[in-house]
């Protein structure tokens, strides 16, 4: 699919100065958000980007958070983790 984008020419400059391909970062922003709203896996991320399973992970850590954890959740880890390590010792 082909999308066309009117963006004012104060804008473009702006994106320029930013550097690279205007096609290409409108591209990697709605890779961003397809993954931020959880209707892109990481996978599907470096098909739409044509990278590698470490390149789209890399650039994925780059953006996003990709290990967003509550602090409960942590804690709750934490304990497993130390219960499990209590075990072995």
């Amino acid at each position: 699919m082909e999308i066309t984008l009117r963006i004012p020419d104060e804008f473009v400059e702006f994106f320029k100065g930013a550097g690279g391909d205007l096609s290409r970062q409108a591209l990697e922003a709605l890779a961003i958000e397809g993954y931020r709203e959880g209707f892109l896996t990481r996978f599907q991320v470096g098909q739409l980007l044509s990278l590698s399973r470490t390149e789209a992970e890399d650039f994925l850590a780059r953006h996003v958070d990709l290990y967003d954890y509550e602090p409960a959740e942590l804690d709750r880890e934490a304990q497993a983790l130390e219960k499990i390590s209590d075990r072995t010792t």
